[in-house]
Formats: C-alpha cells, sequence, structure tokens
C-alpha cells in the first residue's frame, strides 16, 4: 500500500479516537481496517461499551471469517494490546491474529500506564504480520489521550 494511504488511514484512525469517551483508565483510540484500497469497518475506544479497544469495535462489525480479512490492514493509533485488564476478552493482538489480518499500522507504542510491558507488535511480528510504524503522526494520536498520565 502507498505511504500516502498509510498517512491517510492512521489521520482517519485519529480522527476516529477523537470521538472515545474519556475514560482515566484506559487510552482513547481509534482502528481502520482496510483492503484493497476500500474501507471495510471502523473503531473507537468504548465505541460498543465501556470495555470495547479500537480494534475490537472494528473487528465485531465484519464477520469472522470475511475473506478481506487475509488481504486488509489494520490502522490503529496505538500498539494493539497484548493482555487485557479484563481477563475475559481476549487482547488485541489475539484478534488480530485470529483474524487473519497480514498488516498492521501504529502511530505509537504503548506506553507502561496501564500495562508494565506490552509486547504487541513484537507478537505481530513473530506470527509473521508486517508492522509499520509511523511516528510521525505519533504526536496527534498521543495528543487524544491528554486526558492521562503518560509520563
Amino acid at each position: 500500500m502507498p505511504e500516502d494511504d498509510d498517512h491517510r488511514f492512521l489521520e482517519r484512525a485519529i480522527a476516529l479516537a477523537r470521538l472515545s469517551p474519556p475514560s482515566a483508565t484506559a487510552f482513547s483510540v481509534g482502528a481502520v481496517l482496510v483492503a484493497d484500497g476500500i474501507e471495510l469497518a471502523t473503531g473507537y475506544s468504548r465505541e460498543l461499551d465501556e470495555k470495547n479497544h479500537a480494534e475490537e469495535a472494528a473487528l465485531a462489525k465484519l464477520a469472522a471469517d470475511d475473506p478481506r480479512l487475509r488481504l486488509a490492514t489494520l490502522y490503529s493509533t496505538l500498539e494493539p494490546c497484548s493482555q487485557r485488564a479484563t481477563a475475559s476478552r481476549r487482547p488485541c493482538t489475539q484478534r488480530v491474529l485470529d483474524a487473519g489480518i497480514p498488516r498492521v499500522v501504529i502511530a505509537w507504542r504503548e506506553p507502561a500506564t496501564f500495562v508494565a510491558d506490552c509486547v504487541g507488535v513484537e507478537l505481530l511480528r513473530q506470527h509473521g504480520v508486517e508492522v509499520v510504524e509511523l511516528p510521525e503522526l505519533a504526536a496527534a494520536a498521543r495528543a487524544v489521550n491528554r486526558h492521562l498520565d503518560l509520563s
């Protein structure tokens, strides 16, 4: 996918993150699923319920066996989580792997605000997922999370 498309769809994810109701215990994240340059689904934190992650919300809008997922790129403003505080919910990294999504583009890595050592990027790469980081969009993605202590 051309670099311009990566920026465009990640900027769309940042706009979606702004729709997330602020929470003192969670990040505000936006996600966009794209295949062949076509937006398949979007999501943002707490869109469907108070514990919903952006990637989870976007994936919930498609059938688990949708063949387009095997060609898709997931754009997420934050590294997909590798563990969740809500043990009954699968981490977003596992959801990406289960869906067979081959490519993920993120703006920034998850800081140790809630999880000491998020390893989402590493897990995805270990399973053959191409992960692209666009650090030039990290400040915009972090800005949506001003309600949190990110130090």
